[in-house]
């Protein structure tokens, strides 16, 4: 594990490379001036017995927005939230459980720009030692772990398009078994692969 938190080190040492929903679609861009609201997610490593693995989460089908989908711990910031890693850690703890005394920061990621109108910044981290998650019922249907050899090779992922809002759209997938990882949450794992690319 420990190599690979170096990697990670090593790798988001450069500021550059935000990322947005828009990145595959040049075509369509949000209106000029739009606000965004700032959100943050915790993208965080577990010792597995394979090697490390990323915690993921499946988003209850009950809800609004998103309803099903495969999401990393995470949303928008709230007020008291001093800072990104305020609002990851504050979040992973309300989704599924994980104290943040668990939780050793590695670094973040720049910005990723959503179609509904989000600033997220990814925050990578280390969960150190065991960790059951305890899904909150209202949001997360589900906490799951992939490889994170799998998410961080570049040749894992795909591009797919479907039509959104009457148009053609392009978008990342990494799927791993029955989960269909794919939208922000592919396009930040992406962003990351290329950072660990040879």
């Amino acid at each position: 594990m420990n190599d690979h938190i170096d990697r990670l080190r090593r790798a988001l040492a450069d500021p550059e490379g935000a990322s947005s929903d828009f990145d595959l679609n040049p075509g369509h861009r949000p209106p000029e001036g739009r606000l965004l609201r700032p959100a943050a997610v915790l993208v965080a490593l577990a010792d597995g017995a394979m090697g490390p693995e990323l915690v993921l989460t499946k988003r209850s089908s009950a809800l609004r927005h998103h309803p099903g989908q495969i999401a990393f711990p995470g949303g928008k910031q709230d007020p008291g939230d001093p800072s990104s890693e305020a609002t990851a850690l504050r979040e992973a703890h309300e989704e599924i459980g994980l104290d943040p005394a668990q939780v050793e920061l590695i670094g973040r990621m720049p910005t990723h720009e959503t179609v509904t109108g989000f600033a997220i910044t990814p925050i990578i981290a280390r969960i150190n030692g065991p960790f059951t998650p305890i899904p909150e019922t209202g949001e997360v249907e589900e906490v799951f772990r992939v490889p994170f050899t799998h998410v961080a090779d570049p040749a894992r992922f795909r591009i797919e398009r479907r039509i959104w809002q009457g148009q053609w759209r392009a978008y990342y997938t990494v799927p791993w078994g029955p989960y269909y990882i794919w939208g922000a949450t592919a396009r930040i794992l992406r962003g990351l692969a290329g950072r660990l690319a040879p």
